[in-house]
């Protein structure tokens, strides 16, 4: 006989996976609703810094490390090659303009200084034969010509005997015209003597030049060797330091080759290597300072070279004023270079944020000074949630 079941009263097993999960959406939606969403960022303590956003000016400048030189550095090299044979001054040395620095040795150089003294003296003597043989000649013809001269008289004589003795009929015709020719063809004798020796004046006197000319060139260029050979002394072309001298005794230099520099202590210049992301900005005449043993000293850029190497290019600082009292080269002073003119903003101080997110943004601390907020330069820095602590504020950063 079947028995009829009550239904249980109350909550059964059943339920409660269908208890469960309202609870939990329930749960789920009262913490989207009313719970915090903020994100949490876990940092070190250490590495955090806080500063506080105050108006004041704002100086646009990079600061640079830069390095102490001689405003001009002249270097040494031997315009004629040779053995170093002695060391006259050391390094570190004061020196002054044709002060002997280094004594080098050239047998080559003393060879052709016989060899072209040889020369020259085979040219003079050459000359000298040349002068005394056109002088013979020139006597000869004149006395050739003194003997046409003294032809053209008796031959000039006779014809006219002849002529008075034929127009008397005293003479045979034959006679008065063999005087006739005889006469006339000294008179053509005298006038081709007289020709040749005009131009053997003038062959003589280009000739005699010409060699004269060469003369002299050897002249000079015996002069010129000679010269080579006090080349072989290494003199300093500036007053000043010598700053290097990098040869050794025996060694055998090259002409042209650098052997050492000589500083020009008169007065300094600063080179500094900056970033290349800076080579739009810097040009000559930027205003620069930096401080040394409590007092600042002023500098301009005199000079910016192109060429960029490794990420940097060189600039050239010089001083527009005192320079330290201790300044030695190769000194090493921290440059603040201003890149524009100094204005009023609000100042941010530029931490570790700034390597990590390039300034695009930072944490802004809500009203309380407790609650940090993520605002981005542009676009957060706007909006009505932030605007209330960015108020009054400029997004420049320093």
């Amino acid at each position: 006989m079947d028995i009829k079941l009550e239904k249980k009263k109350g909550i059964q097993k059943k339920h409660i996976p269908y208890i469960a999960g309202g609870t939990l959406f329930v749960v789920l939606v009262g913490w989207i609703i009313f719970g915090d969403h903020s994100s949490t960022l876990k940092v070190d303590a250490r590495g955090i810094s806080i500063g506080n956003v105050v108006r004041d000016q704002f100086n646009d400048f990079v600061r640079v490390d830069g390095n102490v030189q001689p405003i001009t550095v002249v270097q040494l090299s031997p315009e004629e090659g040779g053995i170093v044979q002695e060391k006259v001054v050391e390094e570190g040395a004061q020196v002054k303009k044709g002060d002997v620095i280094l004594r080098l040795s050239n047998s080559s150089l003393d060879l052709q200084i016989l060899s072209a003294e040889a020369d020259l003296a085979e040219k003079q003597n050459h000359l000298r034969n040349t002068q005394v043989a056109m002088e013979q000649d020139r006597l000869n013809n004149q006395t050739e010509k003194l003997t046409l001269d003294l032809e053209i008289t008796r031959k000039q004589r006779a014809f006219e005997q002849q002529e008075k003795l034929y127009k008397e009929k005293l003479v045979a015709k034959e006679d008065y015209l063999q005087a006739q020719e005889d006469y006339l063809l000294a008179k053509q004798k005298h006038a081709l003597i007289t020709e040749r020796l005009y131009q053997d004046s003038l062959y003589r006197s280009i000739q005699i030049a010409h060699l004269e000319d060469n003369l002299d060139n050897m002249l000079k260029n015996v002069v010129l060797i000679r010269q080579r050979k006090e080349h072989l002394n290494v003199r300093s072309q500036i007053n000043g330091e010598l700053g290097l001298l990098d040869v050794v005794l025996g060694q055998n230099v090259i002409p042209g080759q650098k052997v050492g520099q000589i500083n020009d202590l008169s007065d300094y210049k600063i080179e500094a290597m900056i970033d290349e992301h800076y080579i739009d900005r810097v040009r000559a005449g930027l205003n620069a300072t930096f401080d040394r043993q409590g007092a600042s000293y002023g500098l301009v850029v005199h000079k910016v070279y192109p060429e960029v190497r490794e990420g940097k290019f060189r600039t050239d600082f010089v001083f527009t004023g005192e320079r330290p009292d201790n300044i030695r080269s190769g000194q090493t002073y921290y440059i603040n270079l201003e890149l524009g003119q100094p204005t009023e903003s609000i100042i941010i101080p530029k931490g570790t944020f700034f390597q990590s997110t390039g300034g695009s943004w930072i944490f802004v601390l809500d009203a309380d000074g407790k609650k940090p907020i993520a605002v981005k330069s542009v676009s957060d820095a706007l909006t009505p949630n932030t605007m209330k602590y960015w108020k009054g504020w400029s997004r420049e950063k320093k």
